[in-house]
């Protein structure tokens, strides 16, 4: 057969063969199917983005209950920050308060007493007057003007709530008496005050200093008789 009605006849079983035949034809490879990309080198638009699953439902929930968790701790922290605020600026205040108290307090123990003081310095006033006038004055004068500077400072101390304590009463009471003598008696049944050599005082109801006294007590009986 001549080289040219071969290759015809070539020809001819090609074009007249069957598509499945083709597909049954072919090598190894034929095995591996292959996904078609497209001219952009991009994957199929099923898999969306960089090749990953579209989120479900479940994962739409967790990334809202994440997002709210993360606004409540927002909150949260900045309610923190706000009660820390609070905290630091009545801590301040605190301690601006004390220092101030203290301070105060010093104050007051230094010059409670001014009002005292400028009073006692009026009589001391009366004192220096008479004692300069001692030798030009009678007895009399001097002495009356003596009683009349004891009277203002009676006075004072009345003004200030100090009240002398009372000895009409007779009887010894160590709690506003201070015995400084003692001395035995048969006329006395119980102790009694003599005489008060330092008259003691109450500063409103409280003892201020207690009067020193000259005590007697019962004579005690000799033995066998």
């Amino acid at each position: 057969m001549p080289a040219d009605d071969f290759e015809e006849k070539k020809k001819d079983g090609e074009e007249n063969q069957h598509p499945a035949e083709v597909e049954r034809l072919g090598g190894p490879g034929d095995e591996i199917e292959y996904e078609p990309i497209s001219e952009e080198g991009t994957a199929p638009a099923s898999q969306g983005k960089a090749g990953h699953k579209p989120p479900s439902e479940e994962d739409k929930g967790l990334k809202n209950k994440l997002k709210k968790k993360d606004a409540e701790l927002k909150s949260l922290k900045k309610e923190r920050d706000e009660f820390k605020d609070k905290y630091l600026r009545k801590l301040a205040e605190m301690e601006n308060l004390r220092k101030r108290l203290d301070r105060e307090r010093v104050e007051y123990q230094q010059y409670a007493l001014s009002e005292v003081l400028r009073e006692l310095l009026v009589v001391l006033d009366n004192f220096e007057r008479a004692l300069k006038i001692q030798d030009q004055a009678d007895g009399k004068s001097f002495q009356e003007g003596i009683e009349m500077i004891w009277r203002q400072y009676l006075d004072l101390l009345k003004k200030q709530g100090v009240r002398p304590i009372e000895d009409s009463d007779r009887r010894f009471n160590p709690a506003v008496h201070q015995a400084v003598l003692t001395e035995e008696s048969e006329t006395v049944e119980e102790p009694e005050v003599a005489e008060v050599l330092q008259r003691g005082f109450w500063l409103q109801d409280r003892l201020l200093r207690p009067a020193m006294v000259k005590v007697l007590v019962p004579k005690k009986k000799e033995e066998g008789k």
